[in-house]
């Protein structure tokens, strides 16, 4: 009897160990305030990483797709319930994830004998004007923060820690500036994601990856350009000069060409 809670600890341990190593070679996401709105961006391989979920809400995940598929469709239906049983207004990233979803991650999580969910939320909230834009992330045991400005998610957390280090220090005003940030923010993420794992470091804590020395512009540029070859840029936005309700738009290839660093514009077409 004495041992049940021991075992338990164990187990979730275990379930660490197990959801970290899923992660490793999962792509990074980067959400990005500027003065136009909220831009996330990854790199997919054709399934979509970044989705719509309310009028000003739009979410970006790591993981399974099945379960990002599941988390996905309980928020767009608590969002649309809530729009519908009160109102817009009361659709708020802090009520969905801190009342509805992170309850939801951390019981799946915590129930041993049970499948836990192989995702990582990132949920963008546009402000009614610059500056006042929010942002949370989700962890796959039911942990969320909130953030300001912008927001990562990748393997681990001190993966996430070098890709906060590169952004934290920057201004971002336009468009432009918010691709160019979060491409080479992505890169960072994903370079070290990648040399963890190269070099058979945990995912968890991330060795190997602190020691890796930050890359120069140049060395990102190359990395996302082979990454290019077997994967496609995704960006959203939340755009807060759009006409109506709903802010989310696509951005296609012939704007990301225009906004896109000029040597990764050209890997487009």
């Amino acid at each position: 009897m004495y041992e049940e809670p021991y075992r338990w600890v164990e187990a979730v341990g275990n379930r660490r160990q197990y959801l970290d190593a899923q992660f490793a070679q999962g792509s990074p996401v980067v959400g990005v305030s500027c003065d136009q709105g909220i831009l996330l961006m990854t790199m997919s391989k054709g399934t979509p990483k970044l989705y719509e979920i309310y009028d000003r809400l739009a979410l970006g995940g790591m993981g399974h797709p099945a379960d990002l598929e599941k988390l996905r469709f309980t928020l767009l239906e608590m969002a649309h319930v809530e729009g519908f049983n009160r109102s817009a207004s009361d659709v708020t990233g802090s009520r969905l994830i801190k009342y509805g979803i992170a309850p939801v991650v951390k019981q799946a999580f915590e129930e041993v004998f049970k499948a836990p969910f192989i995702a990582k939320l990132l949920l963008g909230e546009l402000g009614q004007k610059a500056g006042k834009d929010g942002f949370l992330t989700i962890n796959y045991d039911g942990v969320f923060e909130e953030k300001n400005r912008y927001a990562v998610l990748a393997a681990s957390s001190s993966v996430e820690q070098r890709m906060v280090e590169y952004l934290r220090p920057q201004s971002c005003v336009s468009l432009k500036d918010a691709v160019d940030l979060a491409i080479h923010a992505w890169a960072i993420g994903d370079r070290a994601q990648r040399h963890t794992d190269d070099t058979g470091g945990d995912p968890k804590d991330g060795k190997g990856s602190s020691d890796q020395p930050v890359a120069d512009s140049q060395t990102l540029m190359t990395h996302i350009r082979q990454c290019m070859q077997g994967k496609s840029i995704e960006c959203v936005l939340l755009d807060r000069h759009v006409a109506g309700t709903s802010k989310y738009r696509t951005l296609g290839s012939g704007e990301l060409e225009t906004l896109l660093p000029k040597d990764l514009s050209s890997a487009l077409t």
